[in-house]
């Protein structure tokens, strides 16, 4: 693929103090994370979800645009940011193509009755997703649902957990996983696959000597943290069991790969 300017597809992450930007970052995320529980669920656990995802989105774009390039990035933040807040409305507002659901007022300033770090929470993991495919390998389209899998099945812990916490409130009536309608995950699914189908179309060729230690290691935190949260803090064993073999099947397949 061509561009106007080739300079914007070449990485950044040329000197070693600005590699170390989406690794504090990182860092930041897990710590958070770590503190999260042991905090009492009220405004100061709401406060630090939204700062949470802010870390988290900031550590996915920092490392995308230092080890993809401005364009990769740009694409991300589009996608997965713009693009996932702007099908979070529809669904809001239409209930297609999740189901019927509503937010409640504790994420933080809302559009169109969407808090606007929902957006940043898809490109967060949209990242460490589009990441993990591409370690595991494959053609364009085994990519996409690879990818597609890797950041829907996190919804498997995701959408519980928020749920339990008050962010959002589920008004579709029928067959469930944890409490939660199919449909929504069937959705996920088609949008995870569009997102990462995107992605993968505007990836440079340097993707493949990246550094990708940072989305990987977020990835396997995720998934190992939100089996131990959902079974030990958050009482949701549901979740903890769907999400474990959900999720899990990349985690398998990621592992095997970094052999």
């Amino acid at each position: 693929m061509s561009h106007a300017d080739p300079s914007l597809d070449q990485p950044l992450a040329s000197a070693t103090v600005v590699r170390l930007v989406p690794v504090a970052l990182a860092t930041a995320v897990v710590a958070l994370q770590i503190a999260y529980p042991l905090i009492e669920q009220g405004p100061a656990r709401d406060r630090l979800t939204v700062g949470i995802v802010v870390c988290f989105a900031a550590a996915s774009l920092t490392h995308a645009l230092l080890w993809r390039g401005a364009t990769f990035a740009v694409a991300l933040f589009v996608t997965t940011a713009l693009g996932g807040l702007a099908i979070e409305m529809i669904g809001v507002s239409t209930g297609l193509p999740f189901g019927e659901y509503r937010y409640l007022d504790s994420l933080g300033a809302q559009l169109l009755d969407v808090p606007l770090v929902v957006g940043l929470a898809w490109t967060m993991m949209a990242y460490p997703a589009y990441v993990v495919s591409e370690v595991i390998g494959g053609g364009t389209a085994r990519l996409a649902l690879v990818g597609g899998w890797a950041l829907a099945s996190w919804d498997l812990f995701l959408d519980p957990q928020m749920v339990q916490a008050g962010h959002w409130r589920w008004e579709t009536v029928g067959p469930a996983v944890a409490d939660i309608p199919v449909t929504n995950y069937l959705a996920w699914f088609v949008v995870a696959v569009v997102m990462m189908a995107t992605l993968r179309a505007v990836a440079p060729a340097e993707s493949a000597v990246a550094d990708d230690r940072i989305p990987v290691a977020l990835y396997l935190w995720t998934y190992a943290s939100s089996v131990m949260a959902h079974a030990v803090f958050f009482g949701l064993p549901t979740s903890a069991v769907v999400g474990g073999i959900g999720m899990g099947v990349v985690v398998v397949a990621l592992v095997r790969a970094l052999r």
